[in-house]
């Protein structure tokens, strides 16, 4: 059910009337009044899309299909709106669905701007001052989950393909896609998109699923991820008699804090294009040992997270923690297990040199008056997989902070801009070519 939405946000709440010259084209001044004019139909989309929850079936959702029903049929003008769906794995009733609207140029390659529809579960409703799918607009904000990741990008892509979506294209074709997938791995969204042979060199790929306060950087690279599951297999025994025992606890606690050491001496490289600019290797998860105080624990587990530059090899970096806990084993007596819990490597850093980047940060520096910065970060999105085939994709969007987070939202004046800068990129791109 839709939530009742306030009439009049803005200050600029009028219909913007203009004429296309002989060419079939606006002025950008023009393209942008019209975004500008959009903010309350913006807002009126959002919530529409809020209200239909998009989860995986891993995490108790039916995937897709509503919100990309709805969405679906409120893309209009393009030449082709496609459907891309493909039955989930672990659940072969729901179908995981793709959104791809195209409208073609008369050069070579498209833009294109990608965003995903899914989200993650709400969590603790007790943590919620509204309702998680009940989006409620406030003061500026929507608020709800999946506003900010990824709602902020779904409708300020869209509405800059509108701005501009009725003009004679004479650069580039025009696309947008909603995809699937994203916060379950991507194998059912952009991976399963890029295997329809979807994309070309030529491309120009756009992102917007990381962002930075004002705009200020565009990310260009990521980290290879590696999480490991260590667990010690020790010997229980009554807690006056350690002897007698073998204390996984105190063994993990020893190889943990020797496998940070010596992880950080062994990988230490800096390079200053990332965020922070060196690997890195986080314990993270411990789950309890034993439930009384008296008891010598014979098992224990320890988990890490780890941001692993480029320029290393995670299956050398997986093989001496296995050397490390190997040590350990042999001086203690206990059995001792790395394993891998989740690894993505990370592709090839995106050029800073081509026309792609550099429409892109002329777009922002037309809307904000800023030029972004080229960075590398150790989180993970789905630009990586274009990177591992060959393909420059970019990551840029005016960014928040409340993703994943009870009581999510998204500013507006953040989605305003990230569709000024869209419309603006499409602008210069594809309508003038």
């Amino acid at each position: 059910m839709m939530m009742a939405v306030l009439m009049f946000r803005h200050p600029i709440d009028k219909g913007i009337k203009v004429m296309l010259d002989s060419r079939g084209m606006r002025s950008l001044e023009e393209t942008l009044e019209k975004v500008e004019s959009s903010y309350d139909d913006m807002v009126d989309t959002m919530i529409g899309m809020i209200s239909i929850p998009a989860l995986a079936p891993v995490n108790g959702g039916d995937g897709e299909g509503r919100k990309a029903d709805y969405l679906q049929g409120k893309l209009t003008g393009f030449d082709s709106v496609r459907r891309f769906d493909t039955p989930d794995d672990t659940d072969s009733s729901v179908m995981r669905c793709n959104i791809v609207a195209t409208k073609r140029g008369r050069k070579a390659g498209t833009v294109w701007v990608i965003a995903h529809m899914d989200v993650v579960p709400a969590g603790d409703s007790e943590k919620w001052d509204t309702p998680p799918f009940g989006p409620v607009y406030r003061d500026g904000r929507i608020y709800g989950r999946g506003t900010e990741d990824n709602g902020q990008s779904v409708i300020s892509a869209m509405f800059a393909s509108r701005a501009v979506i009725d003009q004679d294209l004479q650069g580039m074709s025009l696309g947008v896609m909603f995809v699937a997938d994203e916060e379950t791995g991507s194998a059912k969204g952009v991976q399963y998109l890029i295997d329809q042979g979807l994309f070309s060199d030529e491309d120009v790929i756009m992102v917007p699923d990381w962002g930075s306060p004002g705009g200020s950087m565009v990310e260009i690279a990521e980290k290879s991820m590696m999480w490991v599951r260590v667990s010690v297999e020790g010997k229980t025994t009554h807690g006056s008699t350690p002897e007698q025992g073998i204390n996984a606890y105190r063994v993990s606690t020893y190889l943990l804090a020797d496998l940070m050491d010596r992880l950080a001496e062994r990988y230490s490289d800096r390079d200053e294009l990332f965020l922070p600019p060196v690997s890195t290797f986080e314990p993270t998860k411990r789950p309890a040992t034993v439930e009384n105080f008296n008891t010598i624990p014979g098992y224990d587990e320890f988990c890490m997270d780890m941001r692993i530059l480029p320029s290393y090899d995670t299956d050398e970096v997986l093989s001496f923690m296995r050397d490390v806990a190997s040590e350990h084993a042999s001086s203690t007596g206990a059995a001792i297990s790395v394993d891998i819990v989740q690894r993505e490597v990370s592709g090839k850093p995106s050029s800073e040199d081509s026309p792609g980047l550099a429409a892109l940060r002329e777009a922002v520096r037309t809307v904000t008056g800023n030029v972004p910065r080229a960075v590398g970060v150790g989180g993970g999105t789905c630009a990586n997989f274009f990177r591992l085939k060959g393909l420059d994709a970019y990551v840029w969007q005016c960014g928040g902070g409340t993703l994943h987070a009870p009581n999510e939202y998204v500013e507006m004046s953040n989605l305003m801009t990230d569709a000024k800068v869209f419309a603006t990129l499409y602008y210069n791109l594809c309508v003038k070519g």
